[in-house]
């Protein structure tokens, strides 16, 4: 356990990137939302109106700008931290288990943050103006649960992803993640050519706790899949 915690502290001594960075984008996304939110008033937009509230909502910038950074970070968790960390003496189980606790610390100051930007939101009357940042409906639509729900998933999801194409990289090099990714749309495309007579009838019957258990299904492959890299990676 103490090397799994060793990891875990290890990966935290980027302390502005893992926690200043994602605070950051989350306020220029908001900051941006709101400018282009003013751009469309300045136009004739009625802010309150039922269709001014239904094209705020709709808007998911804030998860679009954050996801790449995600997969960035669990990138560098797997390929930069990954021969330091054996240095100093930690084991290739360690070193996976430790960085999948990083990540799920990470997601969960992430749900955190949204969180507490929402509930201003929200006490704000949407920034005093009725404009919309993080109330939207990629991100619960002010159910603060499914917000907590969602984007810890999500995070933790990118970070994952990111993870385990590094490792890819670490075991094969330019390959390793090449082949990953060719072998993940050859199984997505499979699925969709498999599902698309039903699809009509799965878009009819989908519930929201679907997206739980595939995030979770990722989650559970991708941890696999950074182990059995880095269990015969060479350090370089």
């Amino acid at each position: 356990m103490s090397a799994v915690i060793s990891t875990v502290k290890l990966h935290l001594n980027r302390r502005r990137q893992v926690f200043l960075v994602p605070l950051w984008i989350a306020v220029v996304v908001g900051v941006i939302s709101v400018i282009i939110a003013l751009i469309f008033w300045r136009g004739g937009s009625q802010p309150g109106t039922a269709e001014w509230i239904q094209s705020s909502r709709s808007n998911p910038g804030v998860v679009y700008a954050l996801g790449g950074f995600f997969i960035y970070l669990g990138v560098i968790s797997s390929s930069s931290h990954y021969p330091f960390a054996l240095t100093l003496g930690s084991t290739r189980r360690a070193f996976v288990a430790g960085t999948f606790l990083f990540q799920a610390l990470i997601a969960a100051y992430v749900a955190i943050v949204f969180l507490a930007f929402e509930l201003i939101e929200i006490a704000t009357n949407h920034w005093f103006i009725g404009f919309y940042a993080f109330d939207i409906y990629a991100l619960g639509a002010g159910d603060p649960w499914r917000l907590l729900a969602i984007v810890f998933l999500g995070v933790f999801v990118f970070l994952a992803i990111g993870s385990v194409f590094a490792a890819a990289w670490v075991r094969y090099s330019v390959r390793g993640p090449q082949l990953l990714a060719i072998g993940l749309v050859v199984v997505i495309g499979l699925g969709i050519a498999i599902i698309v007579p039903d699809l009509g009838a799965i878009v009819a019957a989908f519930q929201l706790w679907w997206l739980a258990i595939a995030a979770g299904v990722i989650l559970l492959l991708a941890s696999l899949g950074t182990w059995l890299f880095l269990r015969a990676a060479i350090i370089r």
